[in-house]
C-alpha cells in the first residue's frame, strides 16, 4: 500500500501482516458484535456545524489528562497481548506515544513487562490494572508501577467475568500461538511477523509469568488466570487501591451515571466512559451515546474520558466537543502496530492528529480547549 490516508488503510495491511489469531484478537467483540459495531456507528450520527470566515492561525491541540500535559487530548489504551500484533509490540507503542507526546498505558496482560517499557522509554507512562484474587500479586505489580515511575495507574473494573469472543474461541487464542495445523498454514503467510517473533525472547505475558505465585512460564498461566476474576470485586477494593497506590487513579469501564458518581466518591481522579470495546456485555449503548448522561451526572467533580470506537480525529473532536476531556485509541494504533511497527503507530497518531486539526478549524476553532456541544449540529447528538 502505497500511500496510506487513514486508519482504515493501517488495518487493512495489519489484516494482511498479523496472523489471524491474533489480528482477529484486536479486531472482534463479543457474541453478535452489536456493541462492538455500534461504537463506531454511532459516530456517524453526529454532525458538525461549519463556521467560515473566522481567524485560524496559531491553532493548538495542546491539552491536558489527569494534569499531564499532552500533545494533543489523545492517549494510547491499554491492550493485551499488543506484543503479539507486532515483535515487543508494547515497547514500540510506548516509544511512539512518548516521541508524539501523549501518554502510553502499558496493560497488565502485556506480553514486554512493566519493566521492559521503563527500560526503552524516557518519561512516565500509565499502567492499567485488573483486579485478581492474588492481592499478594496486586500489591507487587503496584510497587513494580511505581518503581518504574508509572504516572498514573488505570483500574480497568469491567472484567469481573470474561465476555466470550467467538473468534478467539474458533482461532484457539493462546500466547505462544497453538501450532495447528490451520495455525501453521496462516503462520506460513505472514513472514514478516514470524521473522520479528524469532528475533525477540518477549513471547509470554511479561507482567505474570515469573511474578505471580506458581507461574512460572505459559504452561501454568492458563489454569492460573482461570482462577483469578475476583467475581466480589467492590468500591471497597477501589479504596484499597487508590490507598496502596497513592498516585493519579483512572477507573475504566464506567457505562453507568450510578457508576459514575461512585468513581466520585471514590476520590479518583478521572473515569473512562467504555464498553471495554464492546468485548464485554454485547447489546450495552456505545460509549459515545453514554458519554453525555455521565457527564451530566458528575459535572465539574471528576475528569471524564471516553473510550470505544473512535477511528479518526473527527470521532475525537466529537467525544471532545460531548463534555470528553480526553479520549483513548486502542484498535486504532494496534492497527498501525501491525501494519509497520512502530513508525505505524506514529503515523496513526499523525493521521488522528491532521483529522482533528482540520475538522476544528472547519468548525471554527483554534484551541481545542474551546471545543463544545456548539460545533455540532442540533438534534444530531
Amino acid at each position: 500500500m502505497a500511500i496510506i490516508t487513514t486508519i482504515e488503510d493501517l488495518r487493512v495491511l495489519a489484516k494482511k501482516r498479523v496472523p489471524r489469531m491474533f489480528y482477529d484478537y484486536a479486531d472482534a467483540g463479543s457474541w453478535t458484535e452489536s456493541t462492538y459495531r455500534a461504537n463506531t456507528e454511532d459516530f456517524g450520527k453526529i454532525k458538525f456545524r461549519q463556521r467560515v470566515a473566522v481567524n485560524l492561525e496559531n491553532r493548538s491541540l495542546a491539552s491536558t489528562m489527569v494534569g499531564q500535559p499532552v500533545a494533543m487530548p489523545v492517549a494510547l489504551a491499554p491492550t493485551g497481548l499488543t506484543g503479539m500484533q507486532h515483535a515487543d509490540g508494547e515497547i514500540l507503542a510506548a516509544r511512539a506515544a512518548e516521541k508524539f507526546g501523549v501518554p502510553f498505558t502499558l496493560s497488565t496482560m502485556s506480553i514486554c513487562s512493566i519493566e521492559d517499557i521503563a527500560a526503552h522509554t524516557s518519561k512516565p507512562f500509565w499502567f492499567q490494572l485488573y483486579v485478581m484474587k492474588d492481592r499478594d500479586f496486586i500489591n507487587r505489580l503496584i510497587d513494580r508501577a511505581k518503581a518504574a515511575r508509572c504516572a498514573a495507574l488505570v483500574l480497568t473494573l469491567d472484567l469481573q467475568v470474561l465476555g466470550q469472543r467467538h473468534k478467539d474461541l474458533r482461532n484457539g487464542l493462546s500466547a505462544p500461538p497453538k501450532l495447528t495445523i490451520p495455525n501453521l498454514i496462516n503462520l506460513a503467510t505472514k513472514p514478516r511477523w514470524c521473522l520479528g517473533m524469532l528475533g525477540t525472547q518477549r513471547r509470554s505475558f511479561g507482567n505474570i509469568v515469573g511474578h505471580a505465585t506458581s507461574v512460572s512460564d505459559m504452561s501454568s498461566l492458563s489454569s492460573w488466570t482461570s482462577q483469578q476474576f475476583d467475581l466480589s470485586l467492590s468500591w471497597k477494593d477501589v479504596e484499597w487501591i487508590k490507598q496502596r497506590w497513592g498516585g493519579k487513579l483512572i477507573i475504566k469501564g464506567i457505562m453507568d451515571a450510578e457508576d459514575a458518581r461512585l468513581c466520585v466518591d471514590s476520590g479518583a481522579d478521572a473515569l473512562i466512559v467504555s464498553n471495554h470495546g464492546g468485548r464485554q456485555l454485547d447489546g450495552a449503548e456505545s460509549s459515545i451515546a453514554a458519554l453525555p448522561r455521565i457527564v451530566d451526572a458528575v459535572g465539574k467533580q471528576i475528569e471524564v474520558h471516553m473510550d470505544g470506537g473512535i477511528r479518526s480525529g473527527q470521532d475525537v473532536i466529537k467525544a471532545l466537543a460531548l463534555g470528553a476531556q480526553g479520549v483513548y485509541i486502542g484498535r486504532p494504533f494496534l492497527y498501525g502496530l501491525g501494519a509497520m511497527g512502530e513508525q505505524g503507530v506514529s503515523k496513526c497518531l499523525d493521521i488522528i492528529r491532521n483529522e482533528l486539526d482540520l475538522t476544528m478549524a472547519f468548525c471554527g476553532l483554534r484551541d481545542v480547549r474551546q471545543v463544545d456541544k456548539n460545533i455540532l449540529l442540533p438534534g444530531s447528538f
